[in-house]
């Protein structure tokens, strides 16, 4: 293989972009964002719950 072949190969390689882009990480994020906020609003109601009945145990 020639020199000039081989750093040819080796420019190719680093040309072609895998994995995502910082758009995609935008959408991920505020996907996992608004599962975390919907996760709180429905567990809300239940932590509020054993909280006052933890309170009213206590003296």
């Amino acid at each position: 293989m020639k020199f000039a072949t081989l750093c040819a190969s080796i420019r190719a390689r680093f040309r072609f972009e895998e994995g995502q882009t910082m758009a995609e990480y935008g959408v991920v994020l505020s996907v996992i964002t608004l599962g975390i906020l919907v996760a709180i609003a429905a567990l809300s109601g239940g932590i509020t719950n054993a909280i006052d009945s933890v309170t009213s145990i206590l003296p």
